[in-house]
């Protein structure tokens, strides 16, 4: 806090007794005396405490805790659940039954990891989501609310003056804003190469799904309707920008955690660098290369598939895509469901992702943020068609194992970190 290190945004919350805010540790504001410091786990547990947001360093927008990414215990299923919006769709109980815990065992063990239960991390996030819209489109301010998920008008304005101490209409942003499309900034840790993930999403860019050019584009199947984003390099800045164009709102805090787990934003790159660094084969790559990161996905399913499927996932797009409503340059479909594929008739060359989508269909399989990465990876290794490669990159990206064998003789002194050593492996 001392040295406002904004390594630290996101791994923990500075909230002031006498003023009622909390912060992030690199807020530039006056250092508080010590006696009126709380500490708070995250963003959520500081609202929940009574404190509202810094407007000056606005700390519900930093970078994610990489705590959640690494961890397989309850508590970091049910966060990374909460933040793809399983609560307001499914509330409290459908949360407990994907997890497999009573709603007693779930709230308690989040009360004592992140000081707040799933309702209040939830609620947390519907401020964050309206405060999204509000500065990023000019809706009218009863459609931002329902579109982030509240039940009326009444709590959505209590639910924003607690968290930032302000009306809804004193939040807005540009009214100018084009419609349907909302611009965000999806902020990270230093250092990232973005324009080595970018390019590196494009050359495996999906005809129909995915585009790269000026930046890159591919179609998102959400939750209540399908979308497209454009993720694009801003240099010198420690954010990605992200343009979203949605069908349904409500999917705005879906869309934007997913797209933040494909880019792998919230890992503590500077740690990881600085582990490899110290290699005598990867140092070089390192240093030449700071930030290179592990892709992630937007849809674990449709990333399985492909990766058994390679080149010919293709052909399943022509045939079982379905439309988008409102296509976008060459992003005109979104991959099919599991539900299609399931009951397609596929070809000799494509039948090799059969027992996959049929393990991922009957449950024996799973790979959402509620899995198990160690049981979904001995359950792949299991399944007929796939290759220890096959196995490796779902967990490195689906699953998104920061540590995932890769038959090197070297990799023993890479671990935790060996996924993020893979990316550094052509070059060294």
């Amino acid at each position: 806090m001392e040295s406002r290190d904004p390594r630290f945004d996101g791994w923990f919350y500075v909230g002031v007794a006498t003023t009622g805010v909390y912060c992030r540790p690199s807020c530039p504001a006056v250092m508080p005396k010590r006696q009126n410091v709380r500490l708070f786990p995250s963003a959520h547990a500081a609202q929940a405490g009574g404190f509202r947001a810094c407007k000056r360093c606005r700390p519900d927008a930093a970078p994610g805790s990489p705590e959640w990414n690494l961890r397989t215990d309850l508590a970091a299923r049910a966060m990374r659940l909460i933040a793809d919006g399983v609560v307001d769709r499914e509330g409290v109980a459908g949360l407990c039954r994907r997890l497999g815990y009573s709603e007693r065992q779930v709230h308690r063990q989040l009360v004592a990891e992140v000081g707040a239960g799933a309702q209040a991390l939830a609620r947390a996030q519907r401020a964050r989501t309206a405060r999204m819209l509000l500065e990023s489109s000019g809706l009218p301010v009863s459609d931002v609310a329902f579109a982030a998920g509240f039940a009326s008008i009444r709590q959505f304005n209590v639910t924003m003056r607690q968290a930032y101490g302000s009306t809804p209409s004193a939040m807005r942003g540009d009214r100018r804003a084009a419609l349907g499309v909302i611009g965000l900034r999806l902020a990270f840790r230093p250092p990232m190469d973005v324009r080595a993930m970018l390019e590196h999403l494009g050359t495996q860019a999906l005809p129909g799904i995915e585009q790269y050019g000026e930046g890159y584009m591919r179609s998102l199947d959400l939750p209540h309707a399908p979308g497209v984003v454009t993720l694009t390099e801003v240099p010198g800045a420690c954010y990605v920008g992200c343009e979203l164009r949605l069908d349904d709102l409500r999917d705005l805090a879906a869309a934007v955690g997913r797209c933040r787990r494909l880019l792998d934003l919230d890992a503590d790159q500077h740690a990881i660098d600085a582990f490899l660094a110290a290699d005598p084969l990867l140092g070089p790559s390192v240093a030449a290369r700071p930030g290179l990161r592990v892709p992630g996905h937007v849809d674990p399913y449709e990333l399985a598939v492909r990766t058994v499927l390679g080149e010919r996932a293709s052909k399943i797009v022509e045939r079982y895509g379905r439309p988008l409503p409102n296509p976008i340059g060459a992003v005109t479909h979104t991959f099919p469901v599991l539900a299609t594929l399931a009951t397609a008739r596929l070809d000799d060359d494509l039948k090799i992702a059969r027992p996959l989508v049929e393990a991922l269909m009957d449950g024996s399989l799973r790979l959402d943020e509620a899995a198990d990465p160690q049981e979904a990876g001995k359950r792949l290794t299991d399944l007929p068609g796939l290759g220890e490669r096959e196995v490796a990159l779902i967990r490195m990206r689906a699953l998104r194992d920061p540590d995932v064998r890769l038959n090197h003789p070297d990799e023993d002194r890479w671990r935790p970190w060996r996924s993020y050593a893979a990316q550094h492996l052509p070059a060294a």
